[in-house]
């Protein structure tokens, strides 16, 4: 019979950059200090060095760019066997690692589950649904990485990581998440729903500009590496998504596209290097 997992099992990764004080932990805390978790922190910084005397929060600190590569250093560094996936401007509930370890205990056969959040000012969960379900390749498409908590070991033995073309600070500012789970699925790892308010993220979202070139170059070489030819077809139905949506305006359609094929072309210039 496999032991129920404790607090003591859980630890949490938090991708964060220039930080030269703990302070930020407290607000992301309010209910507790921060130091009764077991807390794994990636510092990205070509200056400000950030030091932990508190023996369960860790800091390793490092001169790169990149919140996939900084996901994929704490994935490698971590030690307990439940980690949750975290940036430096969210605020957990209290007891949102009890609800954690608890989704796991009850599904032990789950390598990845995701939970809820809520946007700060709005009074309900980003997802609607009350019940635990199956991801699917849809279902992952509104999964933010926040929401994201694993058994590292299966990640580990199955090599899951972050494409470290998307993401932040990458060539592709957007969809790591969704490569990453949609990995998972590939890989047949049981992935999972569950309904729990774990933590609050700001209203404003990088991923939420939907006309922007960045995330029209991102979202054309993200399709391109799922569908390859058919994502021509596609950019240009999206260009019309984004005109019908009133995201841009029709004088802006050429060079959405163009941006779009330019993130192709990228791409593909990756993969061939």
């Amino acid at each position: 019979m496999t032991s129920l997992l404790k607090r003591e099992d859980f630890e949490i990764l938090i991708a964060t950059k220039n930080k030269s004080s703990l302070a930020f932990l407290e607000a992301m805390f309010p209910f507790e200090h921060f130091s009764n978790f077991n807390v794994l922190i990636i510092n990205q910084s070509d200056e400000n060095q950030l030091l932990s005397d508190y023996e369960k929060v860790r800091v390793i600190n490092v001169n790169e760019k990149g919140l996939s590569k900084s996901r994929n250093l704490a994935i490698r560094s971590a030690t307990k066997k439940i980690c949750l996936i975290a940036d430096d401007d969210v605020v957990y509930f209290p007891n949102f690692d009890k609800e954690i370890i608890t989704a796991f205990n009850q599904n032990s056969d789950a390598t990845i589950i995701t939970f809820n959040h809520q946007r700060e000012g709005l009074n309900k969960p980003q997802n609607s649904s009350q019940n635990t379900f199956s991801h699917s390749l849809k279902s992952i498409c509104k999964v933010c990485s926040i929401e994201i908590a694993f058994r590292l070991d299966v990640i580990k033995k199955n090599n899951l990581i972050f494409d470290e073309n998307f993401g932040l600070g990458s060539y592709f500012e957007t969809a790591e998440e969704y490569l990453f789970l949609r990995n998972a699925i590939k890989l047949k790892l049981n992935t999972l729903f569950c309904p729990f308010l774990i933590v609050t993220h700001p209203l404003l979202c990088s991923g939420e500009y939907q006309g922007d070139d960045k995330i029209v170059f991102a979202r054309a070489a993200l399709f391109y590496k799922i569908n390859a030819n058919l994502t021509y077809i596609w950019l240009f139905k999206y260009v019309f998504f984004l005109v019908r949506k009133k995201y841009i305006n029709w004088n802006k359609c050429v060079g959405k596209y163009k941006m779009g094929l330019w993130g192709i072309q990228k791409y593909k210039e990756l993969v061939k290097s």
